[in-house]
């Protein structure tokens, strides 16, 4: 396929997540990089949007002016549910709706949420090993609760992807698949993160063919397959992985992904939405302009955009 015309003119935007300069799982991974700064440098590279960190402003009249002078939109901000978690319901809903008005407000974006009951992602402990395993009881009560928020979101016109993730009930291509199957395609929409599929085991371009019609968002984040293999054998934290340097941008000549296969499934598909690019670094070893722009400049380079 030409590179030049990978993507129809339009139909994709490139953004990227702050975790590069500062982590949200994780806030003592930070070397004092202000707000301003993140997302001057997110412009600078050359993206056209972003996702929501800890350190943005609450006003979203504020947040949207700020990002406005950067010629920068949001791409999503992140919802935690726990449908998983008796007596969480209220509480899920109530985080959803905030983060719908959110985004209405913001005028751009999708909703990515991820089932958070039981992760082991946050947690000082072994990764993998300790990631929940639901029983039917909670796969129902999460499917009942996805589709009815992804009801919510279609009647304000906001798309709702689902994250897979790492540490979590819908880790492996198996929960995946279930997640797929007890879910109605039309409410609860798929956000591909790459670098969390192959973590997991899975095969990005099996994933692609299995749900290209409900993929409508994009996490691009590239993985050190040494680092990976070493967090795996030796059953590290998601912190630890992190810290070790598991995660990269695309174009990172240590990372092991190959986007531009990933990339052309997507567009085979006639994928259309964020393709938003996201490594969870340390600030303090991979400097966050210089990755921005690494990973900005290989995208222009193998799509043409």
């Amino acid at each position: 396929m030409n590179k030049q015309t990978m993507f129809p003119t339009g139909t994709i935007q490139f953004g990227i997540t702050p975790t590069g300069w500062v982590n949200d799982d994780f806030p003592d991974i930070d070397i004092g990089i202000p707000f301003g700064q993140i997302v001057s440098e997110m412009a600078l590279a050359g993206f056209a949007g972003c996702s929501r960190g800890h350190k943005y402003p609450t006003d979203t009249a504020e947040l949207k002016r700020e990002l406005d002078m950067r010629d920068l939109k949001m791409s999503e901000p992140w919802v935690s549910t726990y449908f998983t978690i008796n007596d969480m319901y209220e509480e899920t809903l109530a985080n959803f709706e905030k983060e719908i008005k959110f985004l209405q407000e913001m005028q751009s974006g999708d909703l990515v949420l991820a089932e958070l009951g039981g992760s082991s992602h946050q947690q000082p402990i072994a990764l993998v090993p300790n990631a929940p395993k639901f029983n039917d009881d909670q796969w129902k009560r999460l499917a009942n609760g996805l589709n009815e928020l992804g009801h919510k979101a279609n009647c304000q016109g906001i798309k709702m992807c689902y994250h897979h993730h790492m540490g979590t009930g819908v880790m492996t291509t198996d929960e995946i698949a279930r997640l797929a199957e007890m879910t109605d395609p039309d409410c609860v929409c798929m956000c591909l993160d790459t670098g969390h599929l192959h973590f997991a085991g899975g095969n990005c371009l099996d994933f692609i063919e299995s749900y290209s019609d409900r993929i409508k968002h994009v996490h691009l984040k590239n993985i050190r397959q040494d680092v990976m293999d070493y967090s795996l054998a030796n059953n590290l934290s998601f912190k630890e992985s992190i810290l070790q340097g598991v995660f990269t941008v695309p174009g990172d000549p240590d990372g092991c992904l190959d986007f531009k296969e990933i990339l052309e499934a997507l567009a085979n598909k006639n994928y259309a939405g964020w393709l938003v690019v996201e490594a969870e670094q340390d600030p303090a070893k991979a400097t966050p302009l210089l990755y921005a722009q690494m990973a900005r400049k290989y995208l222009k380079e193998i799509t043409g955009l």
